[in-house]
């Protein structure tokens, strides 16, 4: 039974496709499960994967996930109603499990009856319980097959593979290698692809692989209805050799928020990967994410005291939230830092999300005729 089935009836929808599809359906067990036309997802990207761009991708056919990270419960609820006036199809919220405020708006998500909740970093067979109560489906995002095993055991009934080229915190291993790995491991789970994917090439390429479906937060972030900075949109879409945005103007490590993470590269992001933060900084970024959040600082003490390891992770991400909202909102490169993946390189415009999806599927399509006649010629 697949999304479609059991997605709750939407009302006041204000909204529809810019312009007629016109590439056929693919069907895959991920638009199966589902219920999208085409295998391409939109991951949840704070500040980037709004109610807009969500619905815009859900519309065009492939599925829109809603970023939870800066939000509250409230502005979670909220962010669900306004894509539920904009779209009729399959979407879904993202929850990373580490952060404070992941488990509440999980909990929005479960009480809204969200078709699809995406969840990372952290253990979630109580939210599959819940979800697949109400028909819903589980999107666990994950980096090797250890953390594979573990969210099928949690009741995952997708996962996403995030390889190494990806923004963001992808894993130590590329998609090339750890999608034909896990789909080989568990080849009865139905997988998206992330990380290095911004065209059909690549969609023909991740299902070769043996992926069902794509995910493409950067190639979706540089569209006309992402709410990325428009002077951010216009530096990775500048594809210019020198002086551009190509695959290698990418950095990689662990020292920016405190999980190995890709960004553009830039001064600022070279300056802030150096060296890791001081103790007493990580202890202040604590507290002062503490009050941004309204949790009280007797919550945040016993896990300074207990947990250490995992509340000097947040604190450092509490740290980076400042750097990122200057590049992603408000567009300074110059002292901000950008998530962006690998597959920056393969940016050269910024089209409307319906366009581009369907500019994938058909380049996809025509790329798989093309595989297909070269493999054939051989048996002439």
């Amino acid at each position: 039974v697949g999304i479609a089935d059991n997605v709750r009836p939407q009302k006041n929808i204000v909204s529809t496709q810019a312009m007629a599809t016109v590439a056929p359906a693919i069907r895959t067990r991920i638009t199966s499960l589902f219920g999208c036309k085409y295998p391409i997802v939109l991951p949840g990207m704070s500040w980037i994967s709004d109610p807009s761009l969500v619905a815009a991708v859900s519309n065009a056919g492939g599925v829109g996930i809603l970023a939870t990270g800066p939000l509250n419960e409230k502005e979670t609820r909220d962010a669900i109603n306004v894509i539920r006036s904009k779209t009729r199809n399959p979407f879904g919220i993202g929850a990373t499990l580490l952060m404070p405020g992941a488990t509440e708006n999980a909990k929005v998500a479960i009480e809204e009856q969200v078709p699809i909740l995406n969840i990372s970093l952290g253990k979630g067979d109580w939210i599959a319980e819940r979800v697949h109560e109400y028909g819903g489906k589980v999107l666990s995002t994950v980096t090797n097959a250890k953390h594979a095993q573990s969210a099928l055991e949690s009741g995952a009934d997708a996962l996403m593979l995030t390889g190494h080229e990806a923004a963001a915190h992808g894993g130590d291993v590329t998609s090339l290698v750890l999608v034909p790995c896990i789909s080989k491991r568990f080849p009865e789970v139905p997988l998206v692809a992330a990380g290095g994917f911004a065209d059909g090439r690549g969609l023909a390429a991740a299902i070769s692989l043996g992926a069902d479906a794509v995910a493409m937060g950067s190639r979706f972030a540089i569209t006309q209805e992402s709410g990325l900075a428009q002077r951010m949109k216009d530096i990775v879409s500048n594809a210019d050799i020198d002086g551009g945005s190509t695959e290698a103007d990418t950095l990689y490590g662990k020292h920016f928020d405190g999980i190995p993470a890709r960004v553009l590269r830039s001064r600022e992001s070279l300056r802030l990967n150096t060296k890791p933060a001081s103790l007493p900084f990580v202890i202040s970024r604590a507290f002062a994410a503490a009050r941004k959040m309204n949790i009280p600082l007797y919550k945040v003490i016993p896990g300074l005291l207990t947990q250490f390891d995992k509340m000097y992770i947040i604190a450092q991400f509490g740290a980076a939230t400042e750097s990122l909202m200057k590049a992603t909102v408000d567009g300074n490169f110059e002292e901000g830092v950008q998530f962006i993946g690998q597959s920056q390189g393969l940016i050269g415009d910024i089209p409307t999300v319906d366009d581009l999806v369907q500019r994938i599927v058909l380049d996809a399509i025509e790329c798989s005729k093309h595989s297909n006649q070269t493999f054939s010629r051989g048996e002439q």
